[in-house]
């Protein structure tokens, strides 16, 4: 053997020898020789002598329509082998992914945020059952518990919006990546509500918009924070669901009632910003005017009708009937609808003197034995020991005006 030859057998058994081994699960390094149909590139792994391929799905982390808008012939990508393919040693090829190099190096980023505690955004792509998947770089998931401080109904109105996420756990073996935008809502209500209290007192009228609507009243955000009005304090008659004057979305103005810190809750009323039933009550219920009336309440002294809302007048047991009636429910019933003259009106004490019978034509009547002036019950006495009712009547009032009517015609 010359000595020529002897030298290009050692060169060949150098090159040989400094071929790296390929293994699964190495990090190498490949220049894309061609582009196959638009499925896969073809790279040849640097050091081995070896080709492999890269199927377009392990390209890359994102979404790619185009093979040739991602790489080109010459680009030099970091790969990790992901299997053997084909049986010859020498010349067979390897399964590689880039796409795994991306997700491992989106991983390690995501795992310090965590352990920084930072926040990151995501777009929500999917909506499966039991909460919503996002594109974090690597597929991350939101349980629905952890998506609002509150219930939803819909997760669909999330599909396509980008959220402000905590990271809850990591986990790259089992590719475990945990989220919840319910922690950033908490935050930023805490923040938003904490400014809101600063400034916010009792008597303050705000504007707000309904957000939810439940049997006891209705929660109102108030930009970030939640009130309650009561359903006792919607309107000024009687609300028998809060469904029934608002909805999810209305927009009202709200007076603030009173406001505990330590508990975080806001009382609201939404009547009290509206006009009272009893303002212009002299011009809505004049003297000598006919209102139409429903029957709320029966006593023995008579019947208590609402002939506005919010707006009760009395009809006092002397003024139902021409004919004696022993009790008001004799004759009427709560829920009755019913015509009502207005006898007087006092705006101040919130009261209405009412009748029934003064809408109806008098019956012809026999005259009547006059009765002993000594054994007539005074009047005086009646209003004395009378009791005061809770819209403000004593039954003095109520029944001063039918003994002084009778005194009128015992002296005539």
């Amino acid at each position: 053997m010359s000595e020529n030859e002897s030298g290009q057998n050692n060169d060949l058994l150098n090159a040989l020898n400094s071929v790296e081994e390929v293994k699964i699960g190495d990090v190498v390094k490949g220049e894309v020789l061609d582009i196959d149909d638009d499925k896969q590139v073809i790279v040849g792994i640097e050091g081995t002598g070896v080709e492999g391929v890269v199927p377009l799905r392990e390209l890359s982390t994102a979404h790619i329509d185009d093979i040739n808008d991602a790489v080109k012939v010459g680009d030099k990508l970091d790969l990790v082998v992901v299997s053997k393919i084909g049986n010859d040693k020498e010349g067979g090829s390897y399964l590689l992914s880039h796409r795994r190099i991306e997700a491992r190096k989106v991983w390690d980023e995501i795992q310090k945020k965590a352990d920084d505690g930072v926040e990151i955004e995501a777009p929500v792509t999917q909506v499966v059952k039991g909460g919503l998947v996002v594109d974090a770089g690597v597929r991350g998931f939101i349980p629905a518990s952890m998506i609002e401080d509150r219930y939803v109904e819909d997760l669909n109105v999330y599909k396509g919006q980008t959220l402000k996420l905590k990271i809850v756990e990591v986990n790259p073996a089992d590719n475990r990546l945990i989220l919840s935008h319910k922690a950033i809502v908490q935050e930023e209500n805490a923040a938003k509500r904490e400014e809101l209290m600063s400034h916010l007192t009792a008597g303050d009228i705000v504007e707000g918009t309904v957000a939810r609507l439940t049997n006891f009243g209705a929660f109102v955000d108030l930009g970030g924070v939640d009130g309650l009005v009561h359903v006792s304090e919607i309107a000024y008659e009687h609300v028998n669901k809060p469904s029934d004057k608002l909805k999810v979305g209305q927009k009202i103005n709200v007076k603030v009632l009173a406001i505990d810190e330590d508990r975080g809750r806001i009382s609201l009323s939404l009547k009290q910003t509206l006009p009272g039933p009893w303002d212009d009550i002299e011009e809505k219920a004049a003297a000598g005017s006919v209102l139409d009336g429903t029957v709320k309440r029966l006593t023995d002294f008579g019947a208590f009708v609402e002939v506005f809302p919010g707006v009760e007048g009395l009809v006092h047991i002397s003024q139902i009937s021409h004919k004696h009636i022993d009790s008001p429910s004799d004759v009427l019933k709560t829920g009755d609808k019913i015509k009502v003259k207005v006898l007087e009106v006092h705006p101040d004490a919130h009261r209405l003197a009412l009748s029934i019978k003064a809408l109806e034509e008098a019956p012809k009547s026999e005259p009547k034995q006059r009765n002993s002036r000594n054994s007539r019950p005074a009047a005086n006495n009646y209003k004395n020991d009378a009791p005061e009712e809770s819209t403000g009547f004593t039954l003095g009032d109520l029944i001063g005006n039918e003994l002084k009517g009778n005194q009128d015609n015992d002296e005539k």
